[in-house]
């Protein structure tokens, strides 16, 4: 199977969804949702990725991120994924594999679907019924412990305030 074309990703922010090897419940302990978050903050900071948005479920994570100038997203994607799937394998003994091999993506496109997305991401453990609310799930961005890069230039139109577009 052939990696889809996906044109000039550098500079785009995308909604992205990756699931687990054979959509097992491996992200589910507080240890694994706990080391992806770090994983995937750890890239952030390191400035491989912008991050807008997630949650970790426990058999596949929702991200909204922009791939930064010069990168690609299949890097970005092969810099999570890999940066995660080494991670359990050295620390717990876990040397099964972590991930089906692709992932899924969507172009965010303007701020609408920019809120769209976040709404999607930070409802998806209640739709999953594992919380009441989304405030109440850790390993979300709606949690406030964890710091998001802010919308796009690109995306922001004159008419909506900043506040809207985060939490």
């Amino acid at each position: 199977m052939s990696i889809p074309y996906r044109g000039i990703t550098s500079s785009s922010t995308y909604f992205l969804t990756a699931g687990t090897y054979n959509k097992t419940n491996i992200l589910q302990s507080e240890r694994m949702a706990d080391l992806f978050c770090r994983t995937l903050l750890r890239y952030r900071d390191a400035g491989k990725l912008q991050l807008h948005a997630f949650v970790v479920m426990p058999n596949h994570v929702h991200l909204l991120l922009t791939v930064p100038h010069g990168m690609t997203l299949e890097r970005t994607m092969q810099l999570i994924k890999g940066g995660f799937s080494f991670a359990p394998g050295k620390l717990f003994g876990i040397p099964s594999p972590v991930w089906q091999k692709s992932f899924v993506d969507r172009r965010v496109r303007d701020a609408i679907e920019y809120r769209r997305f976040i709404h999607y991401i930070h409802q998806n453990p209640v739709r999953a019924e594992l919380v009441q609310t989304a405030a109440e799930f850790r390993y979300s961005s709606i949690n406030a412990d964890f710091e998001l890069d802010e919308l796009p230039q690109r995306l922001k139109p004159e008419y909506l305030e900043d506040s809207l577009m985060h939490r």
